[in-house]
């Protein structure tokens, strides 16, 4: 009898814990009535991160017009202020959510199973999400678009405008899983070129109060290569009076822009409205998130940043008959 009873009560127990215990997977749902509420979450403030923000939302517009509400929020480069944007979206009941970078993505992921998310300037989506052997598609409610340039020809152009150049200093944020990814990939590329090993010298900081020591650590060596990293994009004044007469070579133009001398960039404009049209075939039912393969950039170019470039005396016309295009600099001098 004492056997039967525990038994009963064990089984009770595995039966309640289960009840309490949310499901894997959750069936996502999109409102069908011809209006919709899209959430944005966008990490921080930057050229890229506001470009691909946009051109999101034009093409919401564009498309719905007064029929989309969209409540976009900037978490300020704090990622506790993600997780609490996304809780208040998805309290709000929103019928999509664009996360804009890892860490937005990566709360949105932990705080909605139900709601279509779409991740942008993302830059590897295996490694942002630790999916091992990453196919392409993520399934369940995640898909988007993804940032990463071709690192093999971003270490091509390393070598080709600095080649007398010794020691490679790998600048990034080692509390982004992304630029990790990066800089394994540049220093093996830069090894294939002939770069010794012994020679790429990391210099990881760990947030934007150390970035300025390490940067001036790193312009030690000959060259400076920053891969698309969300904290150096934020930092790039920091690091550009840091590293002085140093040149950089960017992952992206945003970072270019700021404190590097060329880069091979996407247009994140142009991703922003490649998400903006999956967003849309998702909303108008044509398309399920969970069917969605991510959409890399097809189009890349090369630039040059024309204030850093006189500063340091490169030939621009020289970069220009090579195929580079210069950066608008605004209101730059």
């Amino acid at each position: 009898m004492k056997k039967l009873i525990a038994f009963i009560i064990t089984a009770a127990m595995l039966f309640a814990l289960a009840s309490c215990t949310k499901p894997a997977d959750e069936k996502v749902t999109v409102n069908s009535d011809g209006e919709y509420t899209v959430g944005i979450c966008q990490l921080v403030e930057h050229p890229a991160l506001d470009a691909a923000t946009k051109g999101f939302v034009d093409t919401l517009k564009a498309e719905y017009g007064d029929k989309v509400t969209i409540i976009e929020n900037n978490a300020q480069n704090d990622t506790t202020v993600c997780s609490t944007i996304i809780s208040n979206l998805v309290n709000k009941k929103v019928d999509l959510i664009m996360a804009n970078a890892t860490p937005a993505l990566q709360a949105a992921v932990g705080g909605t199973r139900k709601i279509p998310i779409l991740g942008t300037s993302i830059t590897e989506y295996g490694v942002a999400l630790g999916i091992k052997n990453f196919s392409g598609t993520v399934g369940k409610n995640i898909s988007g678009t993804a940032d990463l340039a071709p690192l093999d020809q971003q270490a091509k152009m390393v070598k080709d405008l600095f080649p007398e150049a010794k020691t490679v200093a790998l600048l990034y944020c080692s509390a982004e899983a992304n630029s990790k990814y990066q800089v394994k990939v540049i220093k093996d590329e830069l090894v294939k070129l002939g770069i010794k090993k012994s020679d790429i010298k990391e210099y990881p900081f760990s947030d934007s109060n150390d970035v300025a020591s390490v940067a001036a650590a790193a312009a030690k060596c000959d060259v400076i290569y920053a891969p698309t990293d969300n904290t150096v994009a934020n930092c790039a004044g920091a690091i550009n009076g840091a590293i002085g007469s140093t040149p950089l070579i960017a992952g992206e133009s945003g970072i270019c822009s700021g404190c590097g001398v060329a880069t091979l960039s996407i247009d994140y404009y142009d991703l922003g409205v490649a998400t903006g049209k999956m967003a849309i075939k998702i909303l108008n039912g044509e398309m399920s998130v969970t069917d969605m393969p991510i959409e890399y950039a097809t189009e890349f170019t090369k630039m040059y940043n024309p204030v850093k470039c006189a500063q340091l005396g490169i030939d621009t016309a020289a970069l220009e008959a090579a195929g580079y295009v210069a950066i608008d600099m605004g209101d730059e001098k």
